[in-house]
């Protein structure tokens, strides 16, 4: 198999998996958010010592990063919104929310670039404000349709699209990342976790052994996705990535929608469409602004490697062409030749 095709493979798997835990949550209802919550840090911080074990990766690294604040800061504002957003979307599932859910990463994108703007002064082409422009509307009209603005899907969009910003400033690579955020994650929701068993408000040893283990098995569902996400990343370009995020929201308006009964009625189809609008340009124009780099790209490479041969051939076809020129001469990557 093709290295591009496992790429798209594996990144697609990990999208399935994330719209499929919208179905995962909900076996878990019988324990407040906030307890799953604290679960899911704990034994994602176990997922990730079994996945290093496998992969062999070791923890040498790791003293270095505890001990380098410029290194641990990053990581752990990156720890405070991604637990965030964990909460929203454990919350909005568990509470038959999921289009909430889905909305916030059908527009998570948009808030994304947003971020660019405003904190890395990137300039966005004018697709990419016309995408934008169809996700306030968007926004908009859900406010309409909810009755009130969607707080849940704007807080798990923007708490994601941080947690990307700021992963810009972290000095490791996916696996080693999310090993040391479950790790600053772990003691406070250990110890969230004892104090809720230690006063009888816990639920993991009270309700069944089925409950138990799901709430273990919350750790490798949050892991396995983003390591598999981790190894597409590598493979295939970040357009194809940008197409493949799509799949999760998908699935999760799909589950809201056919299996979990929301109701859907006229304005927030609307909603909808304006967010398919946006999807849908946004990602015409990813396409073709990777397109037109690659091939950018690929003159550019051409460039590079015809000169340094035009100057060797002539070296080499001209005897009489003296092996230190004066100061008259000029090769032919100079301007003026």
């Amino acid at each position: 198999m093709l290295e591009s095709t496992r790429g798209v493979a594996l990144g697609a798997t990990a999208f399935l998996m994330w719209g499929f835990t919208a179905l995962y949550w909900p076996f878990l209802s019988a324990s407040e958010p906030t307890e799953v919550l604290a679960h899911r840090m704990v034994w994602a911080l176990a997922a990730m010592c079994v996945f290093l074990f496998v992969a062999r990766r070791g923890w040498s690294w790791l003293p270095q990063v505890l001990r380098n604040p410029r290194k641990l800061l990053p990581v752990a504002a990156a720890t405070v919104l991604i637990s965030v957003n964990w909460w929203g979307f454990i919350y909005a599932v568990s509470t038959v929310q999921t289009l909430q859910a889905s909305l916030a990463y059908f527009i998570n994108p948009l808030m994304t670039v947003c971020l660019a703007v405003v904190f890395f002064a990137e300039r966005l082409r004018a697709a990419q404000w016309v995408a934008v422009g169809f996700g306030a509307v968007a926004v908009g009209v859900m406010t309409v349709a909810y009755g009130s603005t969607p707080w849940l899907s704007l807080l798990m969009a923007s708490s994601f699209a941080a947690y990307g910003a700021v992963k810009k400033y972290v000095d490791l690579d996916g696996m080693q990342s999310l090993t040391v955020e479950t790790l600053v994650m772990f003691l406070p929701a250990l110890g969230f976790v004892v104090y809720l068993e230690a006063t009888g408000s816990g639920t993991a040893l009270s309700v069944s052994p089925a409950h138990t283990a799901l709430l273990v098995g919350g750790g490798f569902v949050t892991a396995l996705p983003l390591l598999l996400f981790g190894l597409a990343a590598r493979r295939v370009p970040l357009s194809i990535i940008g197409m493949l995020q799509f799949i999760a929201p998908t699935m999760m308006f799909l589950i809201g929608w056919l299996i979990q009964n929301e109701e859907m009625p006229l304005s927030r189809w609307i909603g909808f469409v304006f967010v398919w609008l946006a999807v849908c340009v946004f990602a015409f124009d990813q396409i073709r602004n990777s397109r037109a780099r690659a091939t950018a790209a690929r003159t550019a490479a051409s460039s590079a490697a015809a000169a340094p041969s035009t100057t060797e051939d002539v070296d080499r076809d001209d005897p009489v062409r003296p092996e230190s020129p004066g100061p008259e001469a000029t090769s032919p990557a100079d301007p003026r030749a």
